[in-house]
């Protein structure tokens, strides 16, 4: 079979043939329907040095999968083959005490590495998938595998950032989301699904994005910088918000996060960008809570279909065939995919 892989640290991932897996007990061969690029698979692309924690290339890139049963290992029941599945990426030990709470996502012992991530387990940017454990599938329904891709990393990030803070939110508080791509716009739809009463802000440098941010929900759309910060001070009466989440996580989008947070309030760093929060005695504000969570769980991920299949949420898809996979990422890089990049290796 075809797949995408990494075969070195700062090389360029090139598309292969190997062996189609064999599934043994317990285990699912999934055919793929549709995997998703990740601004996090550029980070693993990109790194200067071989990343801590992650098995050496060559690894099948892709952790955002969904597909149909093709195979089922000895003992597997509850799923048959050509059924539409999406799989929970978040792969963990499932002995350790954070795993038998259902947050294998943090994994004490392989930190929720899953598949194309380095963890020892190819991704899904191949004609098939080899899922460890039924437990990891979550069934589609009447879903589209290749639109839904993108809810077990997409979706199921934003719906775990926004799902801690809710407690904070209802009439009269404040939302902004920083970073309108494809993780801002479907946290601006989760945000609408499961706190309408909330003022929901989006801010971003790019014109385009913010007229879909305002599409998927947003109340106001506003162009970085300091007369962003300015209009949300001004909408909240010079408080903050109760929620600011930064999609983005560079050095700007981290400051203008603290200069529109509120006391009290919850500031969470969702993107990868690398960038360093300032923190001080005024900045941010006093008992702002400051998280970076990762990914969620996979009961988290069933809610988020369940959204899905309600149509309260909706992926915007760019599909790309599997031999066009590097052109996505470049696409990817620059900024020009306008929602998420889903490689179709059956297209």
């Amino acid at each position: 079979m075809r797949a995408f892989q990494l075969v070195g640290w700062r090389q360029p991932p090139e598309l292969r043939e190997v062996p189609v897996p064999e599934p043994g007990p317990g285990q699912v061969l999934v055919k793929v329907a549709g995997a998703g690029a990740c601004h996090s698979d550029l980070h693993i692309m990109q790194a200067p040095e071989p990343l801590h924690g992650f098995t050496a290339p060559p690894f099948t890139l892709g952790h955002e999968n969904a597909g149909w049963v093709e195979r089922l290992g000895p003992g597997v029941t509850g799923f048959g083959p050509g059924d539409a599945v999406i799989v929970y990426g978040s792969w963990g030990c499932g002995i350790c005490t954070n795993c038998r709470q259902g947050q294998e996502n943090y994994c004490q012992n392989l930190g929720g590495q899953g598949p194309g991530l380095g963890g020892g387990h190819d991704g899904g940017m191949a004609e098939y998938l080899l899922v460890p454990a039924a437990r990891y599938l979550i069934p589609l329904g009447a879903l589209d595998p290749r639109q839904a891709a993108p809810l077990s990393d997409a979706g199921l990030t934003s719906y775990h950032a926004v799902k801690r803070s809710l407690h904070l939110l209802g009439p009269g508080s404040t939302a902004v989301v920083i970073g309108a791509g494809g993780l801002g716009q479907m946290t601006i739809q989760i945000l609408r699904a499961l706190s309408a009463a909330t003022t929901v802000v989006a801010v971003d440098t790019d014109a385009g994005k913010l007229e879909t941010a305002k599409r998927m929900g947003a109340d106001e759309a506003l162009l970085s910088g300091d007369e962003a910060v300015t209009r949300i001070m001004d909408m909240t009466g010079q408080q903050g918000a109760q929620l600011v989440l930064d999609m983005v996580g560079i050095d700007p989008t981290l400051r203008m996060a603290a200069q529109v947070a509120r006391i009290l309030g919850h500031l969470t760093i969702v993107g990868l960008g690398g960038g360093a929060l300032p923190v001080n005695f005024s900045s941010p504000p006093h008992e702002c809570s400051v998280a970076s969570p990762y990914w969620g769980s996979l009961t988290e991920l069933m809610d988020v279909i369940t959204l899905a299949q309600q149509e309260r949420i909706k992926v915007l898809v760019e599909h790309f065939p599997l031999q066009r996979a590097d052109e996505a990422y470049q696409l990817l890089h620059d900024g020009r995919i306008h929602g998420r990049a889903v490689i179709t290796p059956h297209a």
